[in-house]
């Protein structure tokens, strides 16, 4: 049975009669079912976006938070690299400017201000809902190679361990998480348990349309989830 904490969250949603939950309330859900995810704290004015990223430690990413931008980079509303204090303040007013000039009638509830994780081997674990069988759930190669390569394997939820693991080694570019030429081994551990997390807030949460969860960086040891994105039904 799902906490009051999960239900808190799409309620929220609903009566601001939104369609998505923003990225930050996302991956709130994905940590109240254990799953690891890159910090992150919504700042209102450009002084606290300063003052959370030097308390986070640099660099850091920059996020629009708007109900009316689901594809935040589409309005200029993503900044990646940020190097310090200054250039906080100066991102913070940049992407005001461009979603002021790309998305005028969007309102700006603030900026997401995120850890910047080192990068390493990126997968994807999503989900769509069939209308016959309920939520399906997906795993592959994450950022670009899951569209290019279209190299992702399937289940029915809810999943077994095995049926997570299989989820795994099925894939074509299976040999990259193994550390083919030199490449770091990925942690299948971390990405078996995402996916059994994963499973669970599927069946625990029919307000979940889609789920999108990308990249997933995987490291020797752990992964940690960089962008979620949640489609409600």
């Amino acid at each position: 049975m799902r906490s009051e904490a999960v239900s808190r969250i799409f309620e929220e949603a609903r009566l601001e009669g939104r369609g998505f939950l923003f990225e930050h309330e996302a991956k709130r859900l994905c940590s109240l079912y254990g799953m690891p995810v890159a910090r992150s704290v919504v700042a209102r004015t450009e002084d606290e976006a300063a003052a959370v990223a030097v308390e986070m430690g640099f660099p850091v990413v920059l996020k629009v938070v708007s109900p009316q931008i689901l594809h935040k980079s589409d309005a200029g509303g993503v900044l990646v690299g940020v190097g310090d204090e200054e250039a906080v303040r100066a991102g913070y007013r940049r992407i005001i400017e461009n979603v002021g000039e790309k998305a005028p009638e969007a309102e700006i509830r603030g900026i997401l201000v995120q850890e910047m994780a080192s990068s390493s081997t990126e997968v994807i674990v999503g989900s769509t809902r069939d209308p016959t069988f309920g939520p399906v759930i997906m795993f592959g190669l994450g950022g670009i190679f899951v569209e290019v390569l279209e190299d992702v394997s399937f289940r029915l939820v809810p999943i077994t361990r095995a049926d997570a693991e299989e989820m795994v080694r099925e894939i074509r570019a299976y040999r990259i998480l193994e550390g083919v030429r030199g490449m770091p081994k990925a942690d299948q551990g971390a990405i078996v348990d995402i996916l059994l997390s994963a499973s669970r807030m599927l069946m625990e949460c029919p307000e979940i349309e889609e789920l999108d969860l990308n990249p997933v960086l995987v490291y020797e040891e752990g992964a940690m989830i960089v962008d979620a994105r949640v489609i409600l039904a």
